[in-house]
């Protein structure tokens, strides 16, 4: 195989979207054991490996930002410390109405981080 540049890899980077970069991260953590930043996003890592207690209770949340409101660059900051994102990529995503701030997290986890972001300015959804 290839060795890949760094030059070459940017590019690859620069072709994904949000999602993908974000699978991406947590796939690259799982494998070398290592965690990119912030300490919610080892807090989703913890809750996916949880075991399962109940089928009808839902314990895995998505926080999806629905609006940015007047403090667009306080939602960015806040969006960045809970995701381990760069400045650009929380800037997209805050641009993007619907868009999943973070996946698959624990129930107190989503609501602090719906707290952090309507505490900004932002209209949040929790699913």
């Amino acid at each position: 195989m290839a060795k890949l540049t760094q030059d070459e890899l940017l590019a690859q980077f620069e072709e994904m979207t949000l999602i993908e970069l974000a699978e991406f991260v947590k796939a690259f953590e799982d494998k070398f054991d290592v965690t990119a930043a912030a300490p919610v996003a080892v807090a989703g890592v913890a809750a996916q490996g949880a075991p399962v207690e109940a089928a009808e209770e839902q314990d895995e949340f998505d926080v999806i930002l629905e609006a940015a409101g007047d403090k667009k660059i306080q939602v960015i900051k806040e969006v960045r410390t809970l995701t381990s994102l760069g400045l650009k990529e929380a800037k997209d995503l805050v641009d993007t109405a619907g868009a999943k701030v973070l996946e698959k997290v624990a129930k107190d986890v989503a609501e602090k981080a719906k707290a952090a972001l309507e505490g900004a300015g932002a209209k949040v959804t929790v699913k």
